[in-house]
């Protein structure tokens, strides 16, 4: 299942003033993209993905945040997740989980230990949202948010608060927009979540361009990706990947 991949551990105190640690795989030659895994674990999908984008021609680095690997098991995981990870705030309004903190020293330690100028992120379901946020760090030159879901049970609020929304923008207003994508029948990222996005970072100028697939699935990327030419979600792979590629270009 992970044949090819490098295993480490990397610890940062960033979060709270203690060493967190958690398993870094990564994968492939080129370009570096970090990819956040999606609730409720690395599955098989998540794995899939990460294989076309180090076939493009990109470094796959991928930190094991939460649940098992190669196993798709909502409904224990999920219960897992809530009880066990207090790092993921998933409820908060006008903040950002305190993982953000974590991730961004992951993002400094990749870039140093690769020797490139920036990496890029790609955020899918509840990590997508900290692919926006990470795009205020310095050491992030692009980002792709996939279904944004956070924070649960409030679509039309926002996982990030106004200093962070003002840092973002700031950073986007000098590498460019970012992207995002999502299903228009999306449960879990509802149209409302694009409306607060868009309502947030696009005030007259396009900083965040929100992509809207027809469909009413969730896992653009993954589960319900389906390949070949005239596919919505094929076609936004592959706008994703031109996107790494010119922004990330050494």
């Amino acid at each position: 299942m992970l044949d090819g991949y490098e295993h480490r551990r990397f610890s940062s105190d960033a979060m709270n003033g203690k060493p967190t640690e958690f398993d870094i795989y990564e994968k492939g030659h080129g370009p570096i993209v970090l990819v956040l895994q999606e609730l409720p674990g690395i599955s098989q999908d998540t794995l899939t993905f990460a294989d076309k984008i180090v076939a493009a021609g990109f470094r796959v680095v991928m930190p094991h945040l939460f649940g098992p690997l190669g196993k798709f098991a909502p409904g224990r995981n999920v219960v897992r997740f809530l009880c066990v990870r207090r790092e993921f705030d998933i409820f908060a309004r006008n903040q950002s989980s305190p993982i953000v903190d974590w991730l961004r020293a992951l993002c400094q330690d990749v870039r140093q230990r690769h020797q490139v100028p920036g990496i890029g992120v790609i955020g899918m379901c509840l990590t997508g949202n900290f692919a926006i946020s990470l795009m205020a760090d310095d050491n992030v030159l692009a980002s792709v948010a996939a279904e944004p879901s956070l924070p649960m049970f409030s679509q039309a609020s926002l996982h990030m608060s106004t200093d962070d929304v003002a840092a973002i923008s700031e950073r986007l207003d000098t590498q460019g927009p970012m992207l995002a994508y999502r299903f228009a029948g999306d449960k879990l990222c509802k149209a409302a979540k694009f409306e607060a996005l868009n309502e947030a970072f696009n005030q007259g100028r396009e900083r965040i361009r929100l992509k809207t697939l027809p469909g009413d699935q969730h896992a653009i990327f993954t589960t319900h990706f389906i390949d070949g030419e005239g596919s919505p979600t094929q076609e936004a792979l592959d706008e994703v990947i031109g996107y790494f590629t010119e922004r990330l270009a050494t």
